[in-house]
């Protein structure tokens, strides 16, 4: 059925009716591809290049969180064969419980880095919204759809790079905006390795 519609809007433009693309006057819709108008424009650069750096930092600490369990565990498992069933099990139950707290409040801060990229592009639509009717108005069209629906247009109703340019310039990166959100406080740092307490010599 797509293929059979395509073939009639094919049709339709080759023949006679339809000649040249249309006009933006008149009351036309244009289109705009979002996630390029996001990707492509200062403010989203600098939305995602944030989100990219701090889930980099966030990565490369866990990284470290792990080395430094892997090692305490290590040292936990030496001291197994001289300390009693009890203390040994003391000290396991305790680092495994600080193993679960540090890797729930890491879990934490991703799902937080996340959550803000997902404000940052609602703001940044949000933020959009005027300069877009704007340009509409300019334009002389009467609605935006989205790109990703359309079968079959011509290239000049789509208003990305125009939309990209102009926000550039209204917005800029949107630093100012984005300023008052303060990264989450990472979690208290974990014991170095070899923390684990060694029984005393007698």
């Amino acid at each position: 059925m797509r293929r059979w519609v395509i073939g009639v809007l094919l049709a339709v433009l080759a023949s006679g009716s339809v000649a040249q693309e249309p006009s933006l006057s008149g009351g036309s819709i244009v289109t705009l591809d979002q996630d390029r108008l996001f990707s492509e424009s200062q403010f989203g650069r600098s939305v995602l290049a944030r989100i990219e750096a701090e889930e980099a930092a966030l990565a490369a600490e866990n990284r470290k969180l792990e080395a430094a369990f892997e090692a305490e565990e290590r040292t936990l498992t030496d001291l197994r064969t001289r300390l009693s069933a009890p203390e040994f099990r003391k000290l396991a139950d305790e680092f495994d419980l600080r193993v679960e707290d540090v890797r729930r409040a890491q879990d934490a801060r991703f799902r937080a880095l996340t959550r803000r990229r997902d404000e940052d592009r609602t703001k940044f639509f949000d933020s959009a919204l005027p300069v877009l009717g704007q340009l509409m108005a300019e334009k002389g069209a009467v609605a935006i759809i989205d790109r990703s629906v359309i079968v079959l247009g011509f290239g000049r109703l789509d208003i990305t790079d125009d939309a990209i340019a102009r926000l550039d310039v209204e917005l800029g990166d949107g630093l100012q905006e984005a300023a008052p959100d303060q990264p989450d406080p990472a979690p208290e740092p974990v014991a170095p390795p070899g923390a684990v307490p060694a029984p005393a010599t007698p």
